[in-house]
């Protein structure tokens, strides 16, 4: 588990046993984050680490529904949930799913801070049933796999054409 951070590296931390808590800066302002987590045509260049994604639904309000599906190496991996709260350019709420293991959601708070200098903080709560949940989550690879997509929305933010 990771405790450091620069700009380019998510800080990890696990403050309960059925939490995980990571925080990331991104040298873009808050509307420009928010939309790139927000937007669907933005999300498909980043949020599978580069991958090929479709957005099979994007139900942007709350209890709407959004699902993608990401395409890597021949293989294709679904992913789904519902938006709890949508506080525009402060506060994602939604719950996370992936079809590989059906019934085990997730539910991700997002919190997205102005730092003032044209930077943006990204606080990210995830809440699992249990502690054995997000250990398993913890062993699956999440963090260098978060590492990569966060990487990839850099490469989306410093895009001057949206």
């Amino acid at each position: 588990m990771s405790t450091s951070q620069t700009s380019t590296t998510a800080t990890v931390s696990t403050p309960t046993d059925r939490e995980i808590h990571v925080e990331r800066i991104f040298n873009a302002p808050r509307e420009r984050v928010w939309a790139a987590f927000t937007r669907p045509e933005l999300l498909a260049q980043w949020w599978g680490r580069g991958n090929e994604l479709d957005v099979e639904r994007w139900e942007f309000e709350r209890g709407g529904h959004w699902r993608f599906v990401e395409h890597s190496d021949g293989e294709t991996h679904g992913f789904e949930g519902r938006f709890r709260e949508i506080t525009p350019e402060e506060r994602l709420v939604y719950t996370f799913e992936w079809d590989g293991m059906p019934g085990h959601v997730i539910v991700e708070n997002n919190t997205y801070t102005d730092l003032g200098d044209g930077r943006t903080k990204l606080s990210v709560v995830s809440q699992f049933h249990t502690p054995e949940e997000r250990d398993g989550m913890l062993q699956s690879g999440m963090e260098g796999g978060m590492n990569e997509s966060y990487a990839a929305l850099d490469a989306v933010l410093a895009q001057t054409s949206w």
